[in-house]
This record gives C-alpha cells, structure tokens and sequence, in this order.
C-alpha cells in the first residue's frame, strides 16, 4: 500500500472545521473557570498506565485537566484521529509497514524491546552486544597492554549520544557504577567536536583502561568520525608506537566494512538495524553504555518501553496515553497557536530530558512537505525547550509568569521515596508551579499580597501592576513512582508514540530528516576549500577565522 494513496489534508476533514471553531470558542476563558465550572474535571481528563508486572499499582498517570480543552473539544480531537485513520496508522506501525516512505522503510524500532516483530526478512541478534557488555561490566575485557578496562567512552552524535547519554544519567548510580563492592566501568559521553569536550574527558582517563565506542550507524558521521581519529591518535601516544590499539575500541554501526577498516575488531562490530532510526535507537545497540551501566535492569526498561507499545497499540483512543498526548499537542500548536513547549523534568536524573525531547520532536515532525507533496497549511512541530525543575524557577519561569508568550508545559514528575524531605520538597515545587501558571494572580490579588506586608496605600497601587501573573499556561502533568528503569522505558516510549499520532494526522513522514544535510552539504564543501558561490557574510566568517587561527599561530 503507497502511504500516499488516498492521503486527505488534515484542514479539509469536517473535525479540523469543528476545532478551529472550538479555539475561538475557547481563546478567552480562563483556564481556572474550566474548573469552576466542572469539578470532576481533574480525574475524567486524567489518564492511567497500569503496571501489569505488578497488577495493584500504577505505572504512570498523565493529568491532562489544566489543558484548554472540554469534553466537546476532545470528543473533536478524537474524531479528528478517526477521520485521519489513525488506527489504522497504529496498526500498519506495529505491522512493520514501510511508513517511512521517502526512504521506503519501516520504522519499527519497538522490535528492539518487543513490542512488535521485526520486518519481514530482518536479523535482530543482540547476544554478541549484550555478552560484550557483561564482559566488560565483570571485569573480563583487557587493553592491548594487559589492563583491565574500566571506562567506556562513547563517542557519538545526534541518536546515537542523545538517549544513551539520558538513559545512563537517569539510572546510574549516584554513587557509583559498583556492584557487589566492586568498581565497574565508568562512562562518559562525546558529542561535540569542539575538542574540550574530548580533551576533557581524555584528562581522566587511562589509556590502558578505556575503550571507546564509535556509534554512527553509516560510520561516516564527520564529528563522530574526527573524534575516534583523535581518539586513536592519543592511544598511541600513550601506549606507545607499534602497539595494537584495536582492543580498546568497539563500534556500534551498520557500515560493518569502514567499521573494520578503521580498526575495530570484527567481533566488535554491532549492528544497528535499518529500521530503527537513530533517535529511536537507544533500546537497540546504541543502548550499550546504559547496559554496560545498569546491567541486567536494562530488561526492566525494555519492559517499560513494551508494555507502553501494548497501550498504545491496543488501547481505545479515548483512554490512549500517547493519543492523548499527541492530540494536546497538536491542539495547542495548529489551533491555539502555541509555538513552544517547555519540558520540566522535576528529576536531576532527566536533566538532559529536554534535548533528547528537542530531537525526537523537532526533527521527527520539524516538517512542511506532506504525504502527497504538497506543502502544510498549518504549523507542525513546536519549538521544544526548557530545564530540570527548581532550577529552572530560578531561571526562565519568570518569562512563564510574566511575559507575553504563551508556552505549553510538559511537567515530569516522579514522585520518589515517602521518607524522602527534599523530594517530597522537589515534587511539592512541581505541582505548585502547575497550579500557579494556570491561576495566575490578578490585580485585586497582588494588592492584597502587598497590603499583607504592611505598604501604605500609595505603595501598593504603584506596585500591584508589577506583581500581576496572567496565568493560563496550559500544562500537562505525567507522574509515575519512581525513576527508575522500567518507568524511564514507558517515558520515552510514551513520548515516541506522541510524536508517531502527531506526525500521522498532520500528514507528514516523522522518521526521515532531509533538512539537515543541507548545511552538512555547505560545512563539507569549506572544509575541502570550495569557494564557490558564497554570499557576502559566509565570505567574510570564512575569512575572519582564518585570520583569527593565524593570530593564534
């Protein structure tokens, strides 16, 4: 079946027409009245993952209530998924169908946990990963010199940095990678071809003890690339000449020959499938830092990844996690108008959550062309930001209170350990935040702030305007127990899923990302000294750096 036969532009069904009337109906209300005005609200628009591996509790709840939406607009918004097919989008998904149609491939990644089979004709072996990555973690893998390795160093970009690097910050020990009172291997992640971030690295490590992975699923990613030349390079500056550096490198890529070439050891070449894109990758070998981290709980956070797959696949839409999520979004970007969402992870451990979200969103659905080729009538993928809660209290929220912009807001909550003071300090900022940017404070309510601490009158009207908070920022609040590995899988597959429903139903293809080759295209043709037509500014850049770089010669 061609993705784009029959395709149907979004604007031209009747449920489009219905909730672009819907925004007009409810642009102006405050989001405080819809509760005034519906008490039950809070608990019919919040909705529950159970945990079947624990069948009394609660695996995550999603608090959707401070969203602008009523029971007429979210009827709109699931008949808009109905009317855009998206069921039969799910289950062509889960399917394996080649619904990445410009490369004419499936995006069926949830294989790598089992939420579905792998494509017809496809090999899926993690036995060789996962045996080196308990070798490694049991101490049995040595350097070229005799050393045992102690460090991984994984050197990679875009996917193949991005989730690892959450993956491992959320779940390794605070005090340590130790198991049974032995030291296991570190890990550190490279990303930047800025040589501080690998020089910094290099710092604190011992040649003799670290092994670097290389993860580029076509082993020609240039910053990837130059990193492990540079990588190798100071392995023989510090083992010395002649000796054989391969043992202290393993590669993570599809391209099995240039893997090879470079001087990784066959064995130590891991397959990353074709089917499974790069910021989709983490549960697949790009996922060899967090198993080398946490070991055997990596099943624990494929499970949680598979049991959001089995929701999403099998539960109605009116009781769908990630349709849900999906729809609230859309709601606020193509109807209301919201250009951005911030992602407050109130969780140090997600402190890198809103850059693995800014990928997966962004150049998932960072698109305009749709199925048939034509351009989009209207705003597709947000511009994701934000920060780990309290800091961000202290930082950016002032432009949440006050400023002119409306930004949706995604709150993460774990809940954490009941004896815990500080959590339970953290969590408690985490609601409150939600309330307060929903209620807002107007005039009548800043004059009495300041008439409680004793101004004169005058004072009080002169600064009430100043403490006045408009509120109305519609937020989302996705709360589970604790971070821990099975609910990090649910979490990001939750979020997977989201950018799958949005995608579908704005009719564009989530799995491709042909707009960032075009300034890879203009960096290649610098670095090999094409000139060419160059405008005016590029020009001068490319003149100045040079002259900078020869000052400093």
């Amino acid at each position: 079946m061609d993705d784009t036969d029959d395709f149907t532009s979004p604007q031209s069904l009747p449920a489009w027409t219905a909730l672009t009337a819907h925004a007009r109906r409810l642009a102006d209300q405050p989001l405080s009245a819809f509760f005034a005005n519906d008490p039950g609200r809070a608990n019919r628009f919040s909705l529950v993952l159970e945990n079947p591996t624990e069948l009394d509790k609660t695996a995550l709840i999603a608090d959707f209530s401070k969203q602008r939406i009523d029971d007429k607009t979210i009827a709109d918004l699931i008949r808009l998924a109905r009317e855009a097919q998206l069921e039969e989008g799910i289950q062509r998904f889960f399917d394996g169908e080649a619904l990445n149609f410009t490369e004419k491939r499936a995006a069926s990644h949830m294989a790598m946990r089992g939420g579905c089979p792998p494509p017809s004709n496809s090999r899926m072996d993690t036995r060789a990963m996962r045996t080196f990555a308990f070798d490694l973690r049991e101490g049995l893998l040595t350097g070229s010199t005799g050393g045992t390795i102690r460090h991984l160093i994984n050197l990679g970009i875009g996917g193949s940095d991005l989730g690892p690097r959450l993956a491992v910050e959320a779940l390794a020990d605070p005090r340590g990678n130790i198991v049974g009172g032995i030291e296991l291997a570190r890990v550190d992640f490279v990303a930047n071809v800025d040589p501080r971030e690998l020089d910094t690295v290099l710092a604190r490590a011992d040649a003799a003890t670290a092994l670097f992975v290389i993860s580029s699923k076509s082993f020609n990613t240039p910053e990837t690339l130059a990193n492990a030349e540079v990588a190798r390079q100071w392995l023989t500056s510090q083992l010395g000449e002649g000796i054989d550096v391969s043992a202290h490198f393993a590669a993570v890529s599809n391209a099995f020959e240039a893997a090879v070439a470079f001087g990784v050891r066959p064995d130590r070449v891991f397959p990353l499938p074709d089917w499974v894109g790069g910021r989709f990758s983490v549960w697949s070998a790009i996922g060899l830092p967090l198993l080398v981290t946490i070991g055997g709980m990596f099943d624990d956070f494929l499970v949680g990844g598979r049991i959001m797959d089995d929701h999403f696949r099998l539960t109605p839409l009116e009781q769908n996690l990630p349709v849900w999520l999906g729809l609230t979004g859309l709601w606020n970007s193509s109807f209301l108008g919201i250009q951005s969402v911030a992602a407050l992870p109130y969780a140090h451990g997600l402190r890198s959550f809103p850059s693995w979200l800014q990928q997966l969103e962004m150049e998932s659905n960072g698109k305009q062309t749709l199925r048939d080729g034509s351009r989009t009538e209207t705003d597709t993928a947000p511009i994701v930001w934000g920060g780990a809660g309290t800091i961000g209290q202290h930082a950016f929220h002032q432009l949440l209170y006050q400023g002119t912009r409306r930004v949706a807001l995604d709150f993460i909550v774990p809940a954490g350990e009941s004896n815990n003071s500080r959590q339970r300090i953290l969590v408690d900022n985490a609601i409150a935040q939600a309330a307060a940017l929903m209620v807002g404070r107007d005039f009548d309510a800043a004059r009495a702030v300041l008439a409680n601490r004793g101004l004169p009158a005058a004072e009080i009207e002169r600064l009430a305007p100043h403490l006045i908070c408009e509120g109305n920022q519609p937020s989302t609040t996705i709360m589970f127990p604790l971070l821990d590995a099975f609910h990090l899988g649910a979490l990001l597959a939750l979020y997977e899923h989201k950018v799958f429903v949005q995608g579908w139903i704005w009719g564009i293809n989530s799995f491709d990302q042909y707009g960032v080759e075009l300034g890879k295209e203009i960096a290649r043709a610098l670095a090999s000294g094409e000139t060419g037509e160059q405008d005016p500014s590029t020009a001068q850049l490319v003149r100045l750096s040079e002259e900078f770089r020869q000052q400093i010669r």
